[in-house]
C-alpha cells in the first residue's frame, strides 16, 4: 500500500467540495512541454527515475499519493510527486537529472472537488469549472491556478480512479 498525503478537512461547501489543511510539504516536480494529455506520462519518468535511485545518493525513496498535475499553459504542465511525509528539502537526495527540482511547499488551505474515473482534459475541465463554481457560491477567494491530482496506479479499473481538482485559497 502506498502511503498518501496527510490532509485535514475543516470544511464542506456545496457540490462536494472540502477545504482542506495540508501540512508543509516536499514536492519532486518537473516541467514538461505538450499537451494536457500527454503531460502525465511525460513529467511521470523523470520522476519516478528520480524515487528510484538516480539521484545523487543513489537512494530509492518511497512512492506516495498523489502524483499532481498544474498546468502552466495549454502547452507547459508542472508534474510533481509528494515526497515521505517528514522528508524535507534538505534531506531530499539532490536530482542527477537537471529538469527535477525538490520544492518545499508551505501548510495551505485548499478547496478539493473528488472524481472517479479516467483522468483526463475534459474530466479535470469539468471538475474545474464545477470546483470554481462552488467557492464563487461561497464567497470565496482562490490564490494560484486549479491543479489536479491523481492518486491510483494504471492497473486501477478506471471507475476505481480517484481523483482531484485542488486551488489554493486566499
Amino acid at each position: 500500500m502506498v502511503a498518501s498525503q496527510p490532509y485535514t478537512i475543516l470544511e464542506e461547501l456545496s457540490g462536494s467540495v472540502e477545504v482542506r489543511h495540508y501540512p508543509a510539504h516536499t514536492l519532486i516536480s518537473v516541467d514538461v512541454a505538450g499537451p494536457f494529455q500527454n503531460a502525465g506520462n511525460a513529467g511521470f519518468r523523470p520522476l519516478v527515475s528520480y524515487i528510484s535511485g538516480a539521484n545523487q545518493a543513489r537512494r530509492q525513496i518511497a512512492m506516495t499519493t498523489p502524483v499532481t498535475h498544474l498546468p502552466q499553459s495549454e502547452s507547459v504542465h508542472t508534474i510533481s510527486f509528494v515526497l515521505p511525509e517528514g522528508m524535507t528539502p534538505e534531506d531530499a537526495p539532490l536530482p542527477v537529472d537537471a529538469s527535477v527540482r525538490i520544492v518545499d511547499k508551505p501548510d495551505s488551505t485548499v478547496a478539493a472537488l473528488r472524481w472517479r474515473g479516467g483522468f483526463d482534459d475534459r474530466g479535470a475541465h469539468k471538475a474545474e469549472q464545477k470546483l470554481l463554481a462552488s467557492l464563487h457560491s461561497a464567497g470565496r477567494t482562490t490564490a494560484g491556478r486549479v491543479f489536479f491530482a491523481r492518486y491510483d496506479p494504471p492497473m486501477t479499473p478506471v471507475f476505481l480512479r480517484r481523483n482531484d481538482a485542488l486551488v489554493e485559497l486566499a
